[in-house]
């Protein structure tokens, strides 16, 4: 292995981590010695890496240092060229807007060589399946999870009758037949699913949820709610 993809390898570690690891913990996963990891260490502060720490202490990438693009190889471009396509593809307007301005603004900066393994990438999607009409901008909810805002929704049922809810929403679920929506719904005292092509309206309220999300999702994430459950709506 070259010194330089091992510097990137080992940047690539510290990300991962948001908390003080070990010299012997790193060496170990590089795969070198405990001295040469310190002057690895060394070279990576001297090149602006924003990483903190110590020998016996352990070492921290903080936040704010871009890694280069020479990082990527052809199968992590390929991952990101079929990532952003499926988003461009299957996700609200803004969503498929954001996807493909990020691709173009990988594509800009990568080595000649790898913008050609890009450009030339042979995966392709297959065809979306026949979706419902929806009739709510899917953004604004992102925006309430972001936030962590109550929404007032009206919304048909099982029975195919209106009802009208305040909800938590938490989680947005993209699948090739339907978008779906995790939420805690104060009518039923319980996290609901919902189709968000049976979503007649939806406002964002003022009022926050008075618990935080990342809590839900993990209470949510306690009950083994997996993707099966999450496209069948309530």
């Amino acid at each position: 292995m070259s010194r330089s993809k091992r510097l990137l390898d080992l940047l690539q570690i510290l990300r991962r981590h948001r908390f003080p690891v070990t010299g012997a913990a790193l060496a170990a996963e590089v795969g070198i010695s405990l001295r040469s990891l310190y002057r690895d260490i060394a070279t990576l502060q001297e090149q602006g890496a924003k990483i903190e720490g110590a020998p016996g202490l352990g070492y921290v990438l903080r936040p704010g240092f871009t890694l280069p693009p020479l990082m990527f190889t052809e199968e992590e471009i390929e991952a990101l060229v079929i990532g952003s396509r499926w988003v461009a593809e299957r996700t609200d307007l803004s969503l498929s807007k954001a996807a493909k301005a990020a691709l173009s603004k990988i594509a800009a900066v990568l080595p000649q060589d790898l913008r050609h393994t890009l450009d030339s990438n042979a995966s392709i999607l297959g065809d979306r399946s026949r979706a419902e009409t929806e009739a709510i901008d899917v953004s604004s909810i992102r925006q309430a999870i972001r936030t962590e805002h109550k929404m007032l929704m009206r919304y048909q049922d099982l029975k195919g009758q209106m009802t009208e809810r305040i909800i938590w929403p938490i989680v947005l679920g993209y699948f090739d037949h339907a978008r779906m929506l995790a939420a805690w719904c104060e009518l039923r005292q319980e996290f609901r699913h919902f189709r968000i092509d049976k979503i007649s309206s939806l406002d964002l309220r003022m009022e926050r949820y008075p618990r935080r999300r990342h809590a839900l999702l993990k209470e949510w994430r306690a009950l083994n709610i997996d993707q099966q459950v999450l496209t069948q709506r309530t």
